[in-house]
């Protein structure tokens, strides 16, 4: 079985796969405070509860955008699966031609959603992952990654504007049923949520006119995924394990 791992700025994503079957997944908390021993017998309990051991994970595949963490993470699951994970790290190979300016500063969650939508969903695709961070990334229809865009994701863009406005309070992310609100709370839910909204289907308009391809279809992962689609058709697929699914397609192209 295959353990992967998808180490986020505030979750990291873990499945297991037997094969191409896709057995479990949960996540955690990025916490760079815990010792590998804590994330051990945290990944221990996740493992029991799904009838699973440490043993009967062969092989481990690893996406990281904390570098900090990645220390804590590689000594832990060398120490309690006995196994040398792969890391999505430059020189891994992709199948997709990468035309990026610095292929080396691109993240590996990109790489691996990248690898997903060209390897399940083919090309032309524009896929967007709803994180900490809200990326874009583009696919030709000869699967080559063309590069993208990013944006505060809508949590950051909550809390900066709570931060940075003295009577403007921190709030609960929930879409009012109109953009036209009464109270402040509420005109910061509608202004923030259907704001956000306007700017991912602003985004994906501009990437298909510059693309000018037929056929582009739009595939989101992420937890406001179904935010986003539930206000805008410009989303086609949503698949909440992109990242995992394409650290599993890496992990079959690279493992010796």
């Amino acid at each position: 079985m295959i353990l992967t791992m998808d180490i986020g700025n505030t979750n990291t994503k873990c499945a297991v796969f037997d094969g191409n079957e896709f057995l479990c997944a949960w996540r955690v908390s990025s916490d760079r405070i815990k010792t590998s021993d804590e994330y051990g017998i945290q990944m221990r309990s996740f493992l029991t509860y799904n009838g699973l051991s440490f043993g009967d994970v062969t092989g481990i595949i690893v996406s990281s955008v904390v570098p900090s963490l990645n220390f804590t993470i590689e000594h832990m699951l060398r120490d309690f699966f006995d196994v040398q994970p792969i890391l999505v790290a430059p020189g891994i190979k992709t199948g997709n031609n990468i035309k990026y300016d610095s292929p080396q500063s691109l993240g590996s969650d990109r790489i691996c959603n990248a690898v997903a939508a060209g390897a399940l969903y083919g090309g032309p695709c524009i896929f967007i992952d709803f994180g900490t961070a809200t990326s874009f990334g583009v696919l030709s229809a000869k699967g080559d990654f063309l590069g993208g865009a990013i944006t505060p994701g809508i949590n950051v863009t909550s809390e900066a504007l709570a931060e940075r406005a003295a009577q403007l309070p921190k709030i609960e992310l929930i879409k009012p049923e109109t953009v036209i609100q009464r109270s402040t709370i509420a005109n910061m839910q509608a202004g923030i949520v259907y704001g956000y909204v306007g700017q991912v289907d602003y985004i994906v308009r501009k990437m298909k006119a510059e693309l000018d391809s037929d056929g582009i279809r739009v595939i989101a992962t992420g937890g406001l995924a179904n935010v986003v689609a539930g206000e805008t058709p410009i989303i086609d697929i949503i698949d909440s394990r992109l990242t995992l699914k394409g650290l599993k397609i890496l992990y079959d192209r690279n493992a010796p």
